[in-house]
């Protein structure tokens, strides 16, 4: 394995100006909801752009990066951590349960699970390949649509229904259970996305009070989901620039 090319000067300056920009947004949306700043973690979502983005991301002070795709990210991770960058891994796309050894040998934190199936799979992964938890946030269907990703709230399905999800979570000694993940429907207004998404938090967190991690919004609405309790937004586009084309 080769070292990843270090961004050309002019990048790195890109990048530098892009996290600006949105640590001031994240600051400004603390203010306006009357939260404290350390409350809300920052992740880059780095899927198709290079290793040497993530070095520079390091570089400046990120710790936390995301992922969406095993198969670019594992190699990824291995690159970064060959340059001698050791990023926090969040693993925040659909996750496939054949994927999930490969996931648990690079990722701090999986946000996307969301059958009791996955959870299990995702348990015994863990349990074989780390020596430690792994972080774990239940994706939630905030709309309900069992046709979409996410677990179902109010919903007693022996896989899909959210409570039966997180007690599969937090029933294996192999992971944690962190809260909670979501993405706004396509078609939904941020405001109206992000409100029951703080109901729906707001009563798990009834169940499952440890779990307070909330990961929602991105680089179009992350103001909004703060404003509604987000304690880890997502950002890529706004961070990095236009995405490069999917291969």
């Amino acid at each position: 394995m080769t070292d990843p090319t270090p961004p050309h000067p002019d990048r790195r300056a890109e990048i530098a100006a892009g996290l600006a920009r949105v640590r001031a947004r994240i600051t400004d949306a603390c203010a306006a909801a009357g939260r404290d700043r350390a409350e809300v973690t920052m992740i880059a979502v780095t899927k198709t752009y290079p290793a040497g983005d993530v070095l520079a991301l390091a570089g400046l002070g990120v710790v936390d990066v995301g992922e969406n795709r095993d198969q670019e990210a594992s190699g990824k991770a291995a690159e970064v951590a060959a340059a001698g960058a050791r990023p926090r891994w969040h693993f925040i796309g659909q996750l496939q349960r054949n994927k999930c050894r490969s996931v648990v040998r690079y990722a701090d934190v999986v946000h996307s699970v969301d059958s009791a199936r996955l959870a299990d799979a995702l348990g015994a992964a863990a349990e074989r390949e780390r020596d430690r938890p792994l972080e774990t946030l239940v994706q939630v269907s905030i709309d309900g649509d069992p046709a979409r990703g996410g677990a179902l709230p109010d919903s007693t399905d022996p896989d899909r229904g959210l409570h039966r999800v997180a007690e599969a979570v937090a029933g294996a000694a192999s992971l944690r259970l962190a809260g909670l993940m979501a993405v706004a429907p396509l078609g939904w207004e941020p405001e109206r996305a992000f409100a029951r998404l703080a109901e729906v938090a707001e009563a798990f967190r009834t169940v499952h009070p440890r779990a307070t991690a909330l990961s929602a919004g991105m680089s179009g609405d992350l103001e909004i989901a703060i404003g509604y309790g987000a304690t880890h937004v997502r950002v890529g586009s706004a961070l990095l620039g236009m995405r490069p084309t999917l291969r």
